[in-house]
């Protein structure tokens, strides 16, 4: 009895065994290791992005792209210290300030007489070229063409009124009363407003009725003259 072997329940015969079970788990990490060494990270993916984002947001010399596009926003300080920064060539001989305004004193010579001299070509051809040429088309004269904004003088405006003042000198103020009709109600509306006209020869005094008419600015408040005198005051 004591030789006979024990008997296993179902549980423990289909336990797989202990030795296998405990070499499976040391290949596993070796075959997670193989994928891990052949894919980039996260960061390393990232990496080049970040790369062609500082090559091309910046240029060598620390300045924005932005900012070399718009090349018309830069001051010209700026644009001559970028051009002296590219130039690739040998540098120039050091020079003193003396000889350097010197240098500065004859380029703008050089430039004043070139304007000089297209100007004064400019000046020929207009006078040498007929008035309604402008237009020509091979060397056909077109006929001239009326000026868009033709020197007219519009009507001036003349009003009637009584004087009710004549104490400054070559002035008088102007009573000008308007009686009009209401566009709704129909009823007869009087108004009256006053102006400053300008009498040369002091005719006009108060009470008198007269005509003026509309003119240029003679003073910060005349912007009317007399014209005549058409009833005096009693």
């Amino acid at each position: 009895m004591a030789d006979e072997p024990e008997e296993q329940t179902p549980a423990e015969a289909e336990a797989p065994e202990e030795p296998a079970a405990a070499e499976e788990p040391a290949d596993e990490p070796a075959a997670e290791a193989e994928p891990a060494a052949e894919e980039p990270t996260a960061e390393a993916q990232d990496a080049p992005d970040a790369t062609e984002a500082d090559d091309g947001g910046e240029e060598p010399g620390g300045a924005p792209k932005a900012a070399k596009e718009r090349g018309e926003e830069l001051s010209p300080k700026e644009r001559r210290r970028r051009a002296r920064s590219r130039h690739t060539g040998e540098a120039r001989p050091q020079r003193s300030a003396e000889e350097r305004h010197t240098e500065r004193l004859a380029s703008r010579g050089e430039k004043a007489a070139r304007r000089r001299t297209r100007r004064i070509q400019e000046r020929t051809k207009r006078a040498v070229r007929p008035a309604g040429a402008r237009g020509a088309v091979d060397g056909a004269q077109a006929p001239a063409l009326a000026p868009v904004h033709a020197e007219t003088e519009g009507k001036r405006k003349v009003r009637q009124g009584v004087v009710i003042s004549d104490g400054a000198e070559k002035t008088i103020v102007v009573r000008i009363d308007v009686a009009r009709r209401h566009r709704r109600y129909e009823k007869i509306v009087r108004s009256s407003n006053t102006l400053h006209a300008h009498d040369e020869n002091n005719d006009a005094h108060e009470g008198d009725v007269v005509r003026v008419i509309e003119s240029r600015p003679l003073s910060k408040t005349k912007r009317w003259r007399l014209v005549e005198v058409l009833e005096r005051a009693r």
